[in-house]
């Protein structure tokens, strides 16, 4: 019932639905005269025939032949009343069971369906909107946006141009307003100088025209727009976008930066003022095989083992945890630290020559990417690419990947790492499970497009995945809470807390607030001073500032618990 009269204002104000309206009304009243002319002829051919019926029974007689009911109980005996009652019969047919229905849809009850849709998706947010996200684009970053933006309460608008797509995003309850991309206007209803960020996700060009729209209407507006194109980037900045980056190519750079060849040590993913969050793959270092406290790290480097990756599966560091092969450690620490960390055990390297290259599965633009950063490193590499148009130099190889001469070529027998970078998640899964079956000992990273395929390709071998839409969304929710939080993977986070009441006075230790919520307190903030991982000794006081990461989860136990 709350669409109806934005249905009715709609429906009355539109140019076309005035025209269809006369055009209605047009044929309605044809149709009147006709059944009031042939009323008259139905009395005067009956008394013709010497019968005598009243003017009411001329207009039963006559919709009841025309709509095909024909009761009989009124009928002609003359030839001339029966060729009258034949032309009544096929007029009703043409013009009540042929035209009416057409008209009546045509010109009012497709037109009525237009405007309940229309009305369903809003071309305006409320007056008053403020603090929330404008989103141009609907692709699988934007779903991982969305997630982290209701999980921490902002508002947000998809601005959808086709009213198709727009009733589509409606039907899966996202909030939507439908509009023009290149029209001021429409920034203007959707509040663009109360927002608190407008995201550019389409394509370079889109990208630019958004940018420089939205800049005619307000200077402040953070906007942050992707990037396929290396030339666009100084484009989209002149254009007026405050932040621009390149999703892929730090999907594709990330993903080289992990392969065995490559610096075996700590490799920075995340700043939290000096803090420094860092992950380091255990494969083949000194690590391998032994628990954490076996390992001595913190005695050693000073820098604390907070979290570890286990086939994508996030867990909990503790004393006895064993470092597999397959483990991924998130460290915290400082520079200095992280530093002393890669003198200690970053000692590990594969050749850099053709017999142990390192594979890349796909040539788009994350393979590039990833083969750019080896290049760099001086880490040979092969690109097995099917496409002749993506082949550059004698380092492709093309074919399908999922032939085994191909394979061979491309030298998977003697490779350290395969990189699969393909954009379809069905084929990644594929190609994993065919490059784990005949190389058990191969390190196999993979992308994922599509964050509910993460745990499938580490259940079909792949040692790490990572997925562009989550390091987007990451990105971006780092730039909505700077220094308030940071996300460092999907549903993980670093984050700060006051030591509230029941926290004073307690040591570290004494606290127990790992074991009692999962979170890690990774760092103490003492009169603008940070204390980077605290000994467990340390006396918490209630105008101390906590730096802890942990899960969503574990962050929601931490909040009811303390706060």
């Amino acid at each position: 019932m709350k669409f109806i009269p934005a249905q009715i204002i709609y429906f009355t104000r539109s140019r076309t639905t005035k025209r269809n309206f006369k055009l209605l009304f047009t044929f309605t009243l044809v149709l009147a005269i006709l059944v009031l002319i042939f009323s008259v002829l139905f009395h005067y051919i009956m008394i013709f025939e010497e019968k005598q019926f009243s003017w009411i029974t001329g207009f039963y007689w006559t919709l009841t032949v025309m709509s095909t009911l024909g009761f009989g109980d009124i009928t002609f005996a003359s030839d001339l009343g029966k060729a009258f009652t034949m032309v009544v019969l096929l007029s009703g047919i043409l013009f009540l069971l042929v035209m009416l229905p057409f008209t009546f849809i045509q010109f009012f009850y497709g037109p009525w369906l237009e405007a309940q849709s229309r009305s369903k998706t809003p071309r305006e947010l409320p007056a008053g909107t403020s603090g929330h996200v404008i989103l141009t684009s609907f692709d699988p970053l934007t779903i991982n946006l969305i997630e982290k933006l209701n999980k921490y309460k902002y508002e947000y608008a998809i601005l959808a141009p086709d009213l198709q797509h727009a009733l589509e995003l409606y039907d899966l309850n996202f909030n939507v307003v439908r509009g023009n991309i290149g029209d001021p206007e429409t920034y203007k209803r959707l509040r663009i100088q109360n927002a608190a960020m407008l995201i550019a996700n389409n394509d370079d060009m889109t990208n630019t025209n958004i940018s420089f729209t939205v800049r005619e209407i307000s200077e402040e507006i953070p906007i942050v727009t992707n990037a396929d194109a290396d030339n666009s980037i100084d484009i989209l900045q002149l254009a007026g976008s405050t932040y621009v980056f390149q999703f892929m190519k730090m999907l594709g750079e990330s993903l080289a930066r992990r392969t065995l060849g490559m610096s075996m040590g700590a490799n920075i993913i995340g700043k939290f003022d000096e803090l420094l969050i860092a992950e380091a793959p255990a494969m083949r270092t000194p690590l391998e095989g032994k628990t954490i406290v076996q390992s001595n790290l913190r005695e050693k480097t000073g820098v604390t083992v907070v979290g570890l990756w286990e086939r994508g599966r996030f867990e909990i560091p503790k004393p006895e945890t064993l470092i597999n092969a397959t483990t991924v450690l998130l460290l915290a620490g400082s520079a200095e630290q992280l530093e002393k960390y890669d003198a200690v055990f970053s000692i590990y390297s594969v050749s850099h020559t053709t017999d142990a290259p390192v594979l890349i599965l796909g040539g788009g633009r994350v393979g590039r990417a990833a083969a750019k950063i080896l290049e760099e490193r001086q880490v040979s590499y092969k690109i097995v690419e099917k496409s002749q148009k993506f082949i550059q130099n004698n380092n492709y190889i093309q074919g399908n990947a999922a032939d085994l001469s191909t394979l061979n070529q491309a030298g998977i027998k003697k490779a350290s790492s395969v990189i699969i970078t393909t954009h379809d998640d069905s084929m990644n899964i594929y190609l994993t499970i065919y490059c784990r079956k005949l190389r058990p000992d191969i390190q196999i990273i993979s992308r994922a497009n599509l964050d509910g395929n993460i745990s499938k390709l580490h259940s079909a071998g792949a040692d790490l995945v990572m997925s562009h839409a989550s390091m987007g969304a990451n990105t971006i929710i780092n730039l909505l809470k700077p220094n308030k939080i940071l996300m460092v993977a999907e549903g993980l986070n670093i984050f700060r807390a006051a030591v509230g009441q029941s926290l004073s006075g307690k040591s570290l230790a004494e606290s127990q607030i790992r074991k009692q919520t999962g979170c890690s307190v990774i760092a103490i903030g003492k009169k603008n001073k940070l204390n980077i991982n605290p000994e467990p000794s340390i006396v918490l006081k209630e105008q101390d500032e906590m730096v802890l990461i942990g899960t969503s989860d574990a962050e929601k136990s931490l909040m009811d618990s303390y706060q």
